[in-house]
């Protein structure tokens, strides 16, 4: 995993997605402005944005790492690039999806239009389908993906004397990520088709997976 921002580029180089970008899909009602592009937004910056969202929705941090897998997967299946006019709706994309198939607690898209109040529904679905399509709906979380994560980040919280209190991931546990992220890949895959005719989200997994995951 890269954590030296390699994938970070404040010239945006083209390399990137209109469904992303800020200016054409504001995340608020205030203006964007026009030089948005140039400038890195700094760590405190991006930790208000992420805190915000994980705190009003009572996300665990378990999802935080869920959260970092799906976000490198993007960068990597679609090569596009995180920069400036990109890097909110990107990482929303990445919690959106996340929350759905980790954590506990069921959380739709309408609920985030509750935190983030000048985006609509619509939006959200429609950035989170493209999400899945560059993903190429592969959702699934083996549990020795997420374990590496977890050490990566636990040995970069060491080396910048940070400290990292999550505890690795139980046996238990661990096998429940791997089954639900496999029983919403399979339905994910399934509705990509209706995905041809209409507009979908991971909103019609929530109550699929919370019945149906079976922890073998």
């Amino acid at each position: 995993m890269k954590y030296d921002e390699s994938h970070f580029n404040a010239s945006n180089s083209g390399r990137s997605l209109d469904i992303f970008d800020e200016k054409l899909h504001p995340l608020t009602r205030e203006e964007v402005a026009d030089d948005y592009c140039k400038h890195d937004p700094d760590h405190k910056h991006i930790y208000r944005f992420v805190r915000t969202l994980f705190s009003a929705a009572q996300l665990t941090a378990e999802c935080a790492i869920v959260t970092l897998v799906y976000l490198e997967r993007l960068l990597t299946y679609a090569e596009i690039d995180i920069c400036p006019s990109n890097w909110k709706r990107i990482v929303l994309g990445a919690i959106l999806l996340a929350s759905k198939v980790w954590d506990d607690q069921a959380v739709w898209n309408v609920d985030y239009c509750q935190i983030l109040k000048d985006i609509t529904v619509e939006d959200m679905n429609e950035m989170e389908r493209h999400f899945l399509e560059l993903l190429q709906f592969n959702i699934n979380v083996p549990a020795s993906v997420y374990a590496k994560y977890y050490f990566d980040l636990r040995s970069l919280a060491d080396d910048n004397n940070l400290s990292f209190l999550l505890e690795p991931l139980s046996k238990e546990r661990a096998q429940k990520l791997e089954a639900i992220s496999r029983l919403c890949e399979d339905k994910y895959k399934d509705l990509s088709k209706a995905a041809m005719r209409r507009s979908i989200s991971a909103d019609n997994l929530v109550g699929i997976r919370r019945s149906n995951a079976i922890i073998s």
